[in-house]
C-alpha cells in the first residue's frame, strides 16, 4: 500500500509515502493516536521553528497531507482499500495555520470565507508550544458557572475544570459562544507526562442561528460533530446530490467522558484580523437530564437517517438514470414521429395535378406560362374556352341593344 510516486495538487507533497509511515502510527491506530502523532510532528517540523532547515517545510507537508487521509473516515477507509488511487480524484484538503500567512493570503482566506467557503485553520504552534510547556496561564471554571473574554486571532484563553467523581459519572458539558458572531476554536489538552499540555480535542466554532458556538459533551455516549467542511466538497462536485452528503459530515468525537479531576480548556481566536468575543461555561449533566436523554435519542435518529439515505441514494441514483434514460428515448421517439409526419406531409403534397401538367408543360413549349390556356395541350379545354367568348359577347351585344 505505501507506493511511492508524485502527487497531483497543491495540498500534496512532491512525492507521496504511507501515511501510516508517514505518521509512524501502526495501521489499526485509533482516531485519537493519529491526531496526537499528528500534533506532534507539525509541531516538530513547522517552518516557524526550521527557518534554517529548508526540509522541515516539506515535511510538514508531508505529515499534513498524511493526517488528512487518515483522520478522514471514509478517505481512510478509501486508502486502506485501494490505496492513493483511490484517492486520486478526490479533493485533499489541508488546515492553514493564519499565522504563517502574509497579509495578502490572509485577505485572501477571509474573503473566501466571508463568501461561505469553508477555511481550515490550524492552532498556532506557539500556542501549542506554550501549552506543552505548561507555561499558560490557566484560569479556573467552576462547573455550574460562565465567563466572558476577548482573545486576541491566534491566541488562547486557558481554563481549568475541576469535576468531581460524582460529576464526572453524571457527564460534562462545555459551551462556548459569541453573540458577535466571532470565529473561534474551542480547545481541550491532555495532561502530558512532562507536566505541560498537549491538544486532544478542537471543535471550530460554527453559526447557530445569531450565534456562533462550539460545545464539548462528555456523557458517556458517542456524540458527533458535524464537519461543515464535508458538505461544502460534496456541493462543488453534486450539487444536484449533495443533500445525501449532508449528513456525512458527522464526525464522532474521540473522549466521551471525563474521569474526575481538573480538565483544560482553551477558548482560541480564529478571527482573520480582530478579536473574538465569546462566554464559555461549564456545566453537569446531572441538572439537564431530559435534555441529555434527547440528545442520546437525536444522535441515534440522525446515525440511523445516514444509513438510510445512503441506501436511499442507490434508489435515487437508479431510479434518475432510468428517468434520464426514458427522457433521452421520448425526445428520439418524438423527433422521429415529427420526421415521419412531415414527411407523409410531403408525400401529400406529391398528388397535384399542377406539379404533372406544369412537367409537361415544361417538355412540350418553353413559351406557354398558363398550360391550360393552350389547345395544343390536347386538352378539350381549347374547345370550350372559344365558345364561352361568343356568349360573353353575345351578352354584350344584348345589352347593347336595350340600352
Amino acid at each position: 500500500m505505501a507506493s511511492s510516486g508524485k502527487m497531483e495538487g497543491p495540498s500534496a507533497p512532491a512525492m507521496r509515502r504511507d501515511p501510516y509511515e508517514v505518521l509512524s502510527v501502526p495501521r489499526d491506530s485509533s482516531d485519537q493516536e493519529i491526531k496526537s502523532a499528528y500534533r506532534k510532528l507539525a509541531l516538530k517540523y513547522h517552518p516557524d521553528k526550521n527557518a534554517s532547515n529548508p526540509e522541515a517545510s516539506e515535511l510538514f507537508k508531508e505529515v499534513a497531507y498524511s493526517y488528512s487521509i487518515l483522520s478522514d473516515p471514509e478517505k481512510r477507509r478509501q486508502y486502506d482499500t485501494a490505496g492513493f488511487e483511490a484517492l486520486e480524484n478526490e479533493g485533499m484538503d489541508m488546515e492553514i495555520d493564519l499565522s504563517n500567512l502574509g497579509t495578502v493570503n490572509t485577505m485572501f482566506a477571509a474573503l473566501f470565507s466571508k463568501l461561505g467557503v469553508p477555511i481550515k485553520t490550524t492552532v498556532s504552534p506557539n500556542v501549542l508550544e506554550e501549552a506543552m510547556s505548561g507555561t499558560v496561564t490557566v484560569r479556573p471554571l467552576p462547573v455550574g458557572s460562565s465567563a466572558t473574554g476577548k482573545v486576541d486571532k491566534q491566541s488562547a484563553h486557558f481554563y481549568g475544570v475541576t469535576i468531581s467523581e460524582e460529576q464526572a459519572q453524571s457527564g460534562i458539558v462545555v459551551r462556548v459562544t459569541s453573540a458577535a458572531q466571532s470565529k473561534f476554536k474551542l480547545l481541550f489538552f491532555e495532561q502530558e507526562i512532562n507536566g505541560g499540555y498537549g491538544l486532544a480535542l478542537q471543535e471550530d466554532s460554527q453559526k447557530t442561528g445569531k450565534v456562533t458556538s462550539a460545545g464539548m459533551y462528555f456523557l458517556h455516549f458517542q456524540v458527533y460533530r458535524m464537519d461543515s467542511t464535508v458538505n461544502a466538497l460534496a456541493m462543488a462536485k453534486d450539487p444536484e446530490a449533495a443533500f445525501f452528503k449532508r449528513l456525512e459530515g458527522l464526525q464522532p468525537c474521540e473522549v466521551s467522558a471525563l474521569k474526575s479531576g481538573t480538565h483544560i480548556f482553551a477558548v482560541y481566536g480564529d478571527n482573520f484580523f480582530k478579536p473574538a468575543s465569546y462566554t464559555i461555561e461549564a456545566m453537569c449533566a446531572k441538572s439537564y437530564e431530559d435534555t441529555t436523554q434527547r440528545l442520546k435519542e437525536i444522535e441515534s435518529k440522525i446515525l440511523e437517517k445516514r444509513n438510510d439515505l445512503r441506501q436511499f441514494e442507490t434508489e435515487y441514483r437508479k431510479a434518475l438514470a432510468r428517468f434520464q434514460e426514458v427522457t433521452n428515448r421520448y425526445t428520439q421517439e418524438k423527433e422521429a414521429v415529427d420526421d415521419m409526419l412531415r414527411e407523409r406531409d410531403d408525400i401529400h403534397s406529391s398528388f397535384t395535378t399542377e406539379r404533372t401538367m406544369v412537367n409537361s408543360v415544361g417538355a412540350g413549349s418553353s413559351s406557354s406560362r398558363y398550360p391550360t390556356e393552350s389547345p395544343e395541350n390536347g386538352n378539350i379545354d381549347g374547345k370550350d374556352k372559344s365558345s364561352k367568348k361568343k356568349w360573353f359577347n353575345l351578352n354584350l351585344n344584348r345589352s347593347d341593344k336595350k340600352a
